[in-house]
């Protein structure tokens, strides 16, 4: 599985911006709580339905809460054809102690 951390997620999505997408897998409510503007929002349990609406071009970088969901969907993405994907470790937490500190949690 690959992996990275929340402060090279972020400088891959400063770097190669038309290229990547931060994709959040978790739930609606627990986005009322914490979001990072530009990712792409799909609840983990849709994916399967909503495959369509990510670019395989793309290098998509999953995240959710802690890791542990992320990493689930990211094997699916990687079992249902997607090349380029990687799991964020420590999700919006690790987002808002090491990026973005402001963030709601």
């Amino acid at each position: 599985m690959q992996e990275i951390s929340a402060r090279e997620a972020a400088e891959l999505l400063r770097r190669n911006p038309d290229s990547t997408l931060l994709l959040d897998v978790r739930e609606p409510a627990e986005l009322a709580a914490a979001a990072v503007d530009g990712a792409v929002h799909i609840p983990m349990g849709e994916i399967p339905t909503r495959l369509n609406e990510l670019d395989r071009d793309k290098t998509i970088v999953c995240m959710c809460h802690l890791g542990g969901r992320s990493a689930q969907v990211m094997a699916f993405l990687a079992s249902q054809g997607f090349t380029h994907v990687i799991n964020m470790a420590g999700g919006i937490e690790a987002w808002a102690d090491d990026v973005d500190p402001g963030a709601r949690r």
